[in-house]
């Protein structure tokens, strides 16, 4: 029986509801309804290390007092003695913050927690015009934007917005970027979905917690028919070469169309290319040998069904954890190569759908989403970060990074060994030896009891060489499969490749970079002009969290810097060299505090060199606060 909208609904309706709520999200959005900050006292409050459950913490007894005031509130609500929703100062809303993280939230959280909350229905992200350009100032200034995945998208909607003509172009016949190209069994988004959306396209009727790939395609095919940008996205239309031409101030972009090459010429780019969307196979001897299919996780072939196949899959990353418990459902015996183990967080809602009950709270609950989102980002971004810093006088350096840190060790160990039972040699397989986030952190989807299965080999002997049936490891044994999958990531550190992108001084951005590339907060480069990186070097979230939060950042941040240009009468910035290089020395400093650099440790977040060129080290509300608005001095003007 479904539950009617709360103006229809019985208490019993609403006890139903309420008995599947979010409880930081609920006792804060009753605290609206009920006009008090402090209604709830400390045995109310969620235990911050326990935020991934709806209970979070909180014991038996305060659940039942909050769910009666609920219930009490919410019939008030429903008939009609609560008029208006109560919205708080600042003081009170630091308040409403620290007790729905269960912590302490520094005065720094909130001004962006004002945008992200967004209870008042304000956009934290937009620009305003300070000085509006005329009609032909605008209608002069082209921007192209490379890319129509979800950062491209968000670039679009704010150049539309603003009224700055622009130009997208998209190497696949659609849009989506890393939702179209990915479509492996299992494939699906790894941090929450409620706190995966833009925050001005804030989707709340996810059907699961952690959707698959096509929910998640559909959201972005819905949102670039919403804000009425499909027009301005030319498909199948790569960049090959741009230039910038410092006489007239513009970029002179070589692009390859289904029809052959065109030229354009634009007063600033915008490259959202992503960041791991370029497959990268191993350096495995042999892979051409192999006779039969073979293919990158990324370019799932689903021509060749796994169903009664002998299947390999090497690598133990993100795609694989995903892909191969779905696999091993189907295939006759499943064969996984790994080089190291993988740490793995157990998430009860990972294969949970959206219950109707919570769907209610969602839908009828005033300000509960709002709440539910912060509870998301907190407890899936900076409220994790002090685990990753180390701790100078912490006396077990050589497991973990701090006291907490070692905490996540122990509870992650324990759900290994539960999760494979009593079998020695596959916990002394299966159990990393570095702490935990020291690589990317992954959600348990059933990949340890997977390994239980009968009908799957989890093989640790390095792979020597691919041969005509199969994979011969360093031991001499010949694995013959009838397919393999190698789930072996991206050229992670290979950005803005494979165009070829000319600066003033004649210089390849390439060149420049090679594979240890910098940028000013990872957006700007020098002797690049208006050339503006989306999740560019040193932006990825390895801390968690998700990604569309720093691409709102990064968006925000080009904006204005148009802005700049266009109401100053500029044709061109071009960061200076210094400031780019302090501000990459001060990445650099803050890494060596950080678990990715934790002795012994590797990872692909470490290039060639050693050094941490795709994740930021810094917490979210420091990177909000460095994008908020650019300061002229850091640039030479045009």
């Amino acid at each position: 029986m479904s539950l009617p909208p709360i103006a229809e609904a019985s208490d019993a309706d609403i006890a139903a509801a309420l008995a599947e709520a979010n409880f930081p999200a609920l006792t804060m959005a009753i605290a609206h309804l009920a006009g008090d900050a402090g209604m709830f006292g400390d045995r109310h409050k969620p235990d911050g290390m326990l935020l991934r459950e709806d209970f979070a913490g909180i014991d038996e007894d305060a659940r039942a007092e909050i769910l009666d005031t609920a219930l009490r509130v919410l019939g008030d609500y429903r008939d009609g003695r609560i008029q208006a929703i109560w919205r708080p100062d600042d003081a009170q809303l630091h308040s409403m913050l620290r007790f729905a993280s269960g912590g302490d939230i520094g005065d720094e959280y909130l001004p962006m927690m004002i945008g992200e909350l967004n209870l008042e229905g304000t956009d934290g992200y937009g620009i305003e015009w300070r000085k509006q350009p005329s009609a032909e100032t605008l209608e002069e200034f082209q921007v192209l934007v490379i890319g129509a995945g979800m950062s491209g998208i968000c670039a679009a909607y704010r150049l539309k917005e603003a009224g700055i003509p622009y130009t997208v172009v998209e190497k696949n016949p659609a849009v989506g970027g890393t939702w179209y190209e990915n479509s492996y069994p299992g494939c699906k988004v790894d941090v929450p979905n409620h706190f995966y959306s833009y925050s001005f396209e804030t989707q709340t009727d996810w059907p699961q917690y952690y959707s698959n790939r096509d929910q998640l395609h559909d959201y972005f095919e819905q949102c670039v028919d919403n804000f009425g940008i499909r027009d301005d996205i030319r498909f199948e239309t790569e960049v090959v070469r741009a230039s910038f031409d410092e006489a007239d101030g513009c970029w002179h972009v070589e692009l390859k169309t289904p029809e052959g090459g065109e030229t354009l010429m634009v007063n600033a780019i915008v490259s959202a290319v992503g960041q791991l969307n370029r497959p990268k196979l191993p350096p495995i001897e042999g892979i051409e040998r192999y006779e039969g299919p073979w293919f990158h996780s990324a370019y799932w072939d689903h021509s060749h069904d796994p169903v009664g196949k002998r299947v390999a899959v090497v690598g133990t990353g993100a795609s694989s954890m995903q892909l191969c418990p779905e696999v091993a459902k189907v295939a006759d015996r499943l064969l996984i190569f790994q080089r190291s183990p993988q740490w793995a967080a157990y998430s009860p809602d990972y294969d949970r759908d959206v219950s109707e009950q919570k769907q209610w709270l969602i839908d009828n609950v005033p300000f509960y989403a709002n709440w539910y989102r912060f509870v998301l980002f907190w407890r899936t971004s900076d409220g994790m970060y002090a685990a990753l810093v180390a701790d100078p006088d912490w006396e077990h350096p050589e497991r973990a990074m701090n006291a907490v840190n070692d905490m996540q060790r122990e509870m992650f160990t324990a759900h290994i060994i539960d999760q494979v039972g009593g079998d020695e040699d596959l916990i002394a397989k299966a159990l990393p030896d570095y702490p935990p986030m020291g690589k990317r952190m992954l959600i348990d989807n059933g990949w340890f009891k997977m390994l239980t299965r009968g009908n799957v080999d989890l093989i640790v002997d390095p792979v020597d060489e691919v041969v005509e049936k199969g994979i011969r490891t360093a031991d001499g044994e010949v694995h013959e499969v009838d397919m393999i999958v190698y789930a072996t990531g991206f050229h992670s550190h290979r950005f803005l490749w494979p165009m070829e992108i000319v600066g003033r001084s004649g210089r390849a951005l390439n060149e420049v970079w090679g594979e240890n590339a910098r940028a000013y907060l990872g957006i700007t480069v020098p002797d690049f002009p208006n050339l503006f990186c989306l999740y560019g070097p040193n932006t990825n979230l390895g801390h968690g969290g998700s990604i569309i939060f720093h691409t709102e950042c990064q968006v925000r941040y080009t904006l204005r810097c148009l802005r700049e240009l266009l109401e100053g009468g500029h044709r061109f910035l071009d960061c200076d060299q210094d400031v780019h290089d302090a501000y990459n020395d001060r990445v650099d400093a803050q890494h060596e505090r950080m678990i990715w650099t934790h002795e012994g440790m590797t990872n692909w977040y470490r290039n060639a060199e050693g050094r941490v060129d795709t994740n930021s080290p810094w917490r979210l509300v420091d990177y909000w606060e460095m994008t908020l608005e650019p300061d002229p001095a850091d640039y030479a003007w045009g």
